[in-house]
């Protein structure tokens, strides 16, 4: 903590000198005043992004208190991504409850969605989707998570301590992409007792029963460096029982899968109907309330303007369709089905 503190005050003081160089030396406490004002601009630039190290862990009505992977100090954030604050868990919690009581947030209630990337991504990847959730008056929570810096269950940890902080809210659902869905499974593995808040969750091309492309390529050199240990997980379940060992959600689910809807998807390297990255037959979760085959391709699900409406709609009413109609996923189902 103390070598990035040391580091943004040399920031600090280089802005500063550069600054008053050619000035004539003003008082004593005009000096202090400007040092002051400069560190605050300093230190609540706008993060250089490097999302895949660091994880959340706190939530409060946009601002977000995140851990880095590799030093394990934490900085608080503002919506817009500002840095307000950076040590220890304590120091941003204290100059969070600061915030609080000079801008009089409001205590955090009714209905929130946490929005969960997929592996590389980042919350950003739900950008249309956030704006369209917002629309329904749900606190948005736009969770992230070093999904190529860590394991996927050290993933669901961080997924813990968002859903813990969120106090005052009384219903929670979860819009989870690739990955992320199975960060969601690791964390229902790691409950006593599920969170009663937790209603409902749709699944975006979730790899439920692993990935093609990562048995394909889990020995490659350049998808170990790239996918790290959460990418080693993907695999099949004929590969690996990580995946296979993961229980299915207590609560209601829906499943959007992305495909052509033919015997071929969008992508050769991968058995049967795909969405270019996932195939249709590992996204069918037995259990779902409800499922749904949309032509769109894999990185595109969160933005997709169908894919949002039937999200939206599920999250309302438990289905997909505007009809009564809906298509479940027996629990007998095995991974012979299409």
């Amino acid at each position: 903590m103390q070598k990035n503190l040391a580091f943004w005050r040399g920031i600090v003081l280089v802005v500063y000198f550069s600054a008053n160089c050619s000035a004539d030396e003003p008082g004593k406490s005009t000096q202090q005043e400007k040092y002051r004002e400069i560190e605050k601009k300093v230190l609540q630039m706008k993060t250089m992004g490097g999302r895949q190290f660091w994880g959340d862990v706190q939530f409060f009505q946009g601002w977000k208190i995140q851990q880095n992977v590799i030093s394990k100090h934490y900085r608080l954030l503002n919506s817009a991504d500002q840095r307000h604050a950076s040590g220890t868990l304590e120091e941003c919690q204290k100059r969070l409850e600061e915030i609080k009581q000079a801008e009089h947030l409001k205590p955090m209630q009714g209905k929130a969605v946490i929005l969960i990337h997929g592996i590389i991504r980042s919350s950003k990847s739900f950008d249309k989707l956030k704006a369209a959730c917002q629309k329904t008056g749900r606190l948005v929570v736009p969770f992230d998570y070093p999904s190529t810096q860590r394991t996927i269950p050290e993933n669901a940890k961080y997924l813990e301590q968002v859903i813990h902080s969120l106090e005052g809210i009384e219903e929670i659902d979860l819009v989870v992409h690739s990955m992320g869905g199975l960060v969601v499974r690791s964390w229902l593995d790691q409950q006593s007792v599920v969170d009663t808040r937790v209603k409902r969750m749709v699944m975006l091309g979730v790899p439920n029963k692993g990935a093609d492309m990562a048995d394909r390529f889990r020995s490659n050199l350049l998808f170990k460096v790239i996918f790290g240990p959460a990418g080693q997980q993907l695999v099949t379940e004929e590969n690996n029982d990580f995946i296979a060992d993961l229980p299915t959600p207590p609560f209601p689910f829906g499943i959007i899968a992305g495909g052509r809807n033919t015997l071929k998807g969008y992508n050769p390297l991968i058995r049967g109907d795909n969405d270019g990255t996932v195939g249709v037959h590992s996204t069918r979760l037995p259990g779902a309330a409800d499922y749904i085959l949309l032509p769109i391709l894999h990185s595109f699900m969160m933005s997709d303007s169908e894919a949002i409406t039937h999200t939206l709609r599920f999250l309302e009413t438990g289905r997909f369709r505007e009809s009564d109609e809906v298509q479940p996923i027996p629990i007998a189902e095995t991974a012979t089905n299409p």
